[in-house]
Parts: C-alpha cells; structure tokens; sequence
C-alpha cells in the first residue's frame, strides 16, 4: 500500500483538455494511482460549473459544498474529479451513527508481544489531515450537532486540529481537501423530502468558501446517461422508449414544484426503471414498481395521468390492479 503522508501532487493537467470545460485552469494531480483512488466512470457527464468549482477546491484548496435534489449525483461528481486526477479520497456518510468518537478516535484495547494494552485508535478527521485525502462529507445537512462542531475545526483553509486526549496539535497535510454534500443548505426542509436534516449554525456554512449548486440535467443530456447505464436500450425503439420515460420524469419534477406532487422522480429512479424494463419486459409494470408504488396513494392518479400522457397508454387500469388487490 502507497504510503500516503509522503506523496503529493506530481502533474500539472489541463482542465480544458481533462474535462471539455472552457477553463485555462491547470491542475495539479497525481502521474500513480493509489489504494484509496476512486475508479473512473467512463460514462458519467460532467456539469461545467459544478466541475470548475471542485477543480478550484482540489486547486486553491477551497472548501467545497455541492448542494442538490437527491439523485443529482453530487457525490459521485467529487469523486470522479478525483478520479481523474488520480486523488485519494475518502466518502463518511454523517449519518445518525457516525459520532465524535468516529471522527476524532478512542482508546482500543490492541495486542501487542502476546499482551494486551491500550492504545488511541485515530478517527477519520486526523487520519485525512495527515495526508494528501480529498475527504467528503456526505449528507453533510443531516449531522448531529456534536459531530459538526468537530468538523468547524478544519474548516479553517489551515486550521489545525487539536487531540486533547493526546495533548496533540495536527497541521493539515498541504494536499489535504474538504469537501460536502448536502439536499438542503443547513436551514431546514419544509418540503417533507429530507426528513432527519438538521438546521446549521450558520456561523459554519459561511466558512464554505464555494457552494455549487447541481441542478438536475437537460432532456437530452438525461436520455444520454440512462442509455449509458441501460445499454441494451441503446437501439431506435429504446431511445424512444428512454425519451419518454425521462419526459415523465420532468413531469413529476414540475408537479413538486407546482406542489402538485409530494416525491419526484430522480436521474436514479429514472435508471432504475429502464433497468426494470429489462426485467419485467414491461414499462407500465416496471413504472409501478419503481416509481408509482413510492408515491401518496392520493397522488397515484396525477402520476398515472403524466404516464398516459408521455406513453399514449393508460396506466389508470393496472394502477386500480395494484391497489385493490388483484392480480
């Protein structure tokens, strides 16, 4: 295994060249791949400003947040910047089980010469500090409050972070990056979507020092992705078929936002179904399945109408099917 605390960027690439974006931007980036570098995704797409704003992040060391609708892919966006650039990175969920003691460390009882004695295990904060990490805070609305004052410490571009159990003072790495993830920007969800998301200080957003915002995809550009994820549908009747299926996705998507609908259906969701289609061999079944079924019973019919209107096909009969009980 590389090791990591000795390594730093070795190559200068251009961002024009690395990511078709209209940048003179030169960035730097590791010539070897370590154990913690993410694989490449040959067929992901890129949204030119959310890519410039993680390249001025890995580049100027700035701390990013990417903040967006589920299933925009925002933490996958991160990751395959690093990837290309061949830079360790490291993903915490800070769900509701990630603690302090998570970040910062514990004493553990280890085995050393046969015998066994106490040692302080380090958490993921001073692990990724030491070294050239992109570490990504997924979720990053969802913390517990106890877990976010931990991380305000290193928010600082050169702030250092202090073990008080081990009278300790740790300078970050030169290398090292910090990055998050977020549905919300810390002030609350009134929409219902994001329930366990937390109000944050707002003391600690404003030490972000870029926050992007990733916005679902154009038609076009979302039909491309499923047809890449799907590539059996990659033939005339497919596209057709994937057309229309990210047409209904829009629809949902509108019906949120006109408070119409209480869910809407994500880049993801849309996948997913394609993916079902291969299954079951039918796109109303597959919809049911990927979709409808997650929905208010009440917003059933709405969904149901978009279906007819983007498949010429009514969806009314199989929906009453699924809901009473016949086969």
């Amino acid at each position: 295994m590389t090791d990591l605390m000795n390594t730093r960027p070795d190559i200068m690439l251009s961002a024009r060249e690395l990511f078709g974006i209209d940048s003179d931007l030169e960035v730097p980036a590791f010539s070897e791949r370590s154990d913690h570098v993410p694989e490449i995704d040959d067929v992901y797409r890129f949204n030119p400003d959310v890519t410039l704003a993680i390249l001025a992040g890995f580049t100027r060391n700035r701390r990013v947040m990417v903040q967006g609708l589920h299933g925009t892919g925002k933490s996958t966006h991160i990751e395959q910047v690093a990837a290309r650039l061949n830079w360790p990175c490291l993903r915490v969920n800070l769900d509701g089980h990630i603690s302090r003691l998570d970040l910062v460390g514990k004493d553990s009882i280890v085995v050393r010469d046969g015998l066994q004695i106490t040692e302080f295990q380090e958490g993921i904060v001073p692990w990724s500090l030491q070294r050239p990490v992109a570490l990504i805070f997924d979720e990053y609305d969802a913390g517990r409050p106890d877990v976010m004052f931990v991380i305000q410490r290193i928010l600082e571009r050169d702030g250092s972070f202090t073990l008080l159990d081990q009278n300790r003072v740790i300078h970050p790495h030169p290398c090292f990056r910090l990055f998050a993830t977020a549905n919300t920007l810390g002030q609350g969800d009134l929409s219902g979507l994001y329930h366990g998301t937390q109000l944050l200080n707002q003391a600690q957003i404003d030490r972000w020092n870029i926050v992007a915002q990733l916005d679902y995809l154009s038609h076009d550009e979302e039909v491309k992705i499923v047809l890449a994820r799907v590539p059996a549908k990659a033939d005339e009747r497919g596209r057709k078929l994937i057309d229309a299926m990210v047409e209904v996705a829009t629809l949902t998507r509108r019906g949120f936002a006109a408070g119409d609908l209480s869910m809407l259906m994500s880049p993801r969701t849309v996948i997913t179904w394609a993916e079902n289609c291969e299954i079951f061999r039918d796109p109303a079944l597959a919809f049911r399945l990927s979709f409808l079924n997650k929905c208010d019973e009440a917003e059933r019919p709405i969904v149901a109408e978009f279906y007819q209107r983007c498949f010429d096909q009514e969806l009314d009969e199989s929906w009453h099917h699924a809901t009473d009980g016949k086969p």
